[in-house]
């Protein structure tokens, strides 16, 4: 490969990893005077690639889209995560792309070097998938690019937001991080975020858990950070107005929204006598030993906490072990309620 060739392929791998370059920084980066670097972009555009320049102070270069796809440059890290990802979103969670990523996966590791597609391989055959349509809500892919490229432009997004449903779980999603320590609320109470309200933000990271996508942002109308569940956004578009990132308190996004969602969640305590020795108990119901106090040799209590009732109730039925409900009586009654239900499945009154 000649020298220009290979500089060619190093600028254009330089303009798809970033929105924008300028012209110094793009020559500090090749090793070359900004008179090749503009020679270089006129030759990356006879070959089809759309590199668009602005002029000014803060002018640069910049890729676009054009009218067909170009060919991208990958470094192998990049390749392997790609054809994981595609792989995973055959079967996730992300509406009407499963063939799409199939196709995808399938050209990919055509062009793989072999000891990519051995990493590929080894780690699709150590993964073991359960059958069956994805669990929960499913998000179009368009909705996603569109939030993915708002957070890498620090680009202000605006959309309508479906107020959640009743219910102790949808209550967990769609909150608000008091950043200076108070305490969590709920993002849809009061003012225009009820159903259909619009929200502006300025968006820092899209976050995965389990089967659900999150857009964590900072509401310009509430000046307060926000975890919006994707699936419940409507028409989301940038505004074309920049934004200067914020700090994430913690620092860590996916941490913050799982603290977010955690703290948003109605915790059900509960305290039982159990018959048996902390130790035991410890074992089969793998608790922390700040919720287990001993009484005696053969007996303990247990302070827990959980989500909800029916949670709570559905472990302490698989116990195996005699128990007692010392708080609070609602457990009680939903434990008596679920034994009546168990009884009358076996046939018995």
């Amino acid at each position: 490969m000649t020298d220009t060739s290979a500089r060619l392929l190093r600028l254009l791998s330089l303009l798809q990893t970033r929105r924008e370059w300028t012209g110094p920084q793009l020559a500090e980066r090749l090793g070359v005077t900004g008179r090749t670097v503009r020679r270089d972009i006129e030759r990356l555009r006879a070959l089809g690639y759309p590199v668009r320049a602005t002029l000014g102070p803060v002018g640069g270069y910049r890729l676009e889209a054009g009218a067909a796809m170009p060919p991208l440059l990958l470094d192998d890290e990049e390749a392997v995560a790609i054809a994981l990802g595609l792989g995973a979103a055959a079967g996730g969670a992300v509406e009407g792309i499963e063939d799409a990523a199939v196709r995808a996966l399938a050209k990919l590791e055509q062009v793989l070097p072999q000891r990519l597609r051995r990493r590929v391989s080894a780690l699709h055959a150590a993964t073991v998938p359960i059958d069956g349509p994805p669990a929960g809500p499913v998000v179009a892919p368009e909705t996603l690019a569109v939030l993915a490229a708002a957070c890498r432009d620090r680009e202000r997004l605006r959309f309508a937001y479906r107020a959640p449903d009743s219910g102790a779980e949808d209550a967990a999603d769609d909150t608000a991080g008091a950043a200076a320590g108070g305490a969590e609320r709920h993002a849809g109470a009061g003012g225009p975020a009820g159903a259909g309200g619009g929200r502006l933000v300025e968006p820092h990271a899209l976050v995965s858990a389990g089967r659900r996508w999150y857009l964590l942002a900072w509401d310009v109308d509430r000046a307060d950070w926000r975890t919006f569940r994707v699936d419940r956004m409507r028409t989301p578009r940038a505004v074309g107005v920049r934004f200067a990132p914020r700090e994430v308190p913690g620092g860590d996004a996916a941490q913050f929204v799982r603290r977010s969602l955690a703290a948003a969640r109605p915790a059900v305590r509960a305290v039982l006598r159990v018959h048996a020795p902390a130790h035991v108990l410890a074992d089969r119901f793998r608790v922390t030993g700040q919720e287990l106090e001993p009484v005696d040799e053969r007996t303990c209590l247990l302070r827990t906490r959980a989500e909800s009732l029916e949670w709570t109730a559905l472990r302490v039925a698989f116990l195996d072990l005699d128990f007692e409900v010392l708080e609070p009586p609602e457990l009680a009654d939903r434990l008596g309620e679920l034994g009546r239900r168990l009884l009358r499945a076996a046939g018995r009154k």
